[in-house]
């Protein structure tokens, strides 16, 4: 069966990216199975991503032949499933520290340039002229004030991946057990009929999130006939080395750093966001069985995966373990709805770990 797929996806950077600079990709799909229910969520001059049927005019777009399935894909299996770490809340203030040291050092040396402009005036004057002798070198008075501040997001960040380091060798050492989960899924929600902890983890509470993940590299060439070894679709990077750290490392995607420092594992323990996600509301913990998880706001498709669109759901515990704030997250097939669904805005989340707010 034959369906049309258009996707405009955010780069890593998409905040400073003007979507209408980015040409979308369209395709025509050929699967053995039926296509979902139409849907289009974003628009023609923003991000974009639609599952359509055939119409006249199709006829002239690229053809890729893909498996259309409700199977959660095996590269989403391996990086969305089971315990993950939640990053250093100290990672996030180092992000926002690093703007205003570098407002503060270019002040700095306005200032020290400015110099014999200021000798009238007494605390500045005394600020910016003279110098502290080290060695054979004289350094002015002024560093010896902004550098240190200038290099305080460095620090943060180094003690933020070393306690991060350690919590994942904490969890190599002794790894948590499999959340032993039963629940039900409806149009658009899910209810948790009963849980059972591993030994020493505390739940916070609980949230359901529809998401799209990262489009596979090798059907990205395809639609924009593009060979492997040159130039990369726009948003994508080169093929990265052998050893993958991330799923948007796999699929060539890996154009900014996602997680902080991962230790040597058999799977990432810090979990890479989805860059287009929405979130159901969180539910505490305090909540009796049975849990209900309502989606997003407003009505999502359902599962549905093939190379170029991935549908994804989710559902994420969130918990404290020995003084670690980690959660559990587990694919949901989430059934099809009866209408299509039309969603004028795609939206989007940060890409980096530290700074998901979920």
């Amino acid at each position: 069966m034959e369906s049309v797929q258009r996707i405009r996806y955010p780069p890593f950077d998409h905040s400073n990216v003007d979507p209408e600079s980015l040409p979308i990709t369209e395709v025509i799909v050929t699967s053995n199975s039926p296509p979902p229910t139409p849907f289009r969520i974003g628009s023609e001059n923003g991000w974009l991503v639609e599952w359509r049927n055939t119409k006249p005019g199709d006829e002239n777009l690229p053809r890729i032949n893909s498996v259309t399935t409700t199977a959660t894909l095996p590269f989403l299996m391996r990086t969305r499933n089971g315990w993950y770490i939640n990053p250093d809340p100290l990672h996030s203030v180092a992000r926002r520290t690093i703007a205003p040291t570098v407002v503060l050092l270019i002040v700095s040396l306005f200032l020290h340039a400015i110099a014999p402009a200021l000798s009238d005036i007494p605390f500045l004057s005394w600020l910016t002229q003279g110098s502290y002798k080290i060695g054979p070198l004289d350094y002015p008075k002024l560093l010896f004030i902004s550098f240190p501040i200038f290099v305080l997001p460095i620090i943060i960040r180094m003690i933020a991946n070393s306690r991060d380091i350690a919590r994942q060798n904490a969890y190599i050492a002794k790894p948590l057990e499999d959340l032993d989960i039963s629940f039900t899924t409806g149009d658009g929600w899910l209810e948790v009929q009963s849980l059972d902890l591993p030994e020493g983890v505390v739940i916070d509470g609980f949230h359901l999130q529809a998401g799209v993940a990262i489009p596979e590299r090798k059907t990205m060439l395809q639609a924009s006939n593009r060979p492997e070894g040159g130039q990369p679709p726009p948003g994508m990077s080169t093929v990265l080395p052998d050893k993958r750290i991330s799923s948007g490392d796999e699929h060539g995607t890996g154009v900014g750093e996602a997680t902080p420092l991962p230790v040597e594992h058999a799977r990432v323990l810090l979990l890479e966001p989805l860059r287009v996600r929405a979130l159901g509301p969180y539910v505490p913990s305090d909540a009796e069985f049975p849990i209900r998880l309502e989606g997003p706001e407003e009505s999502w498709p359902g599962t549905i995966y093939s190379s170029l669109i991935a549908f994804h759901w989710e559902i994420h515990v969130h918990a404290e373990w020995n003084g670690t704030s980690v959660r559990w997250v587990k694919p949901v097939i989430m059934p099809q709805t009866d209408e299509p669904v039309i969603i004028d805005e795609l939206p989007l989340r940060g890409a980096r770990s530290e700074d998901a707010k979920d």
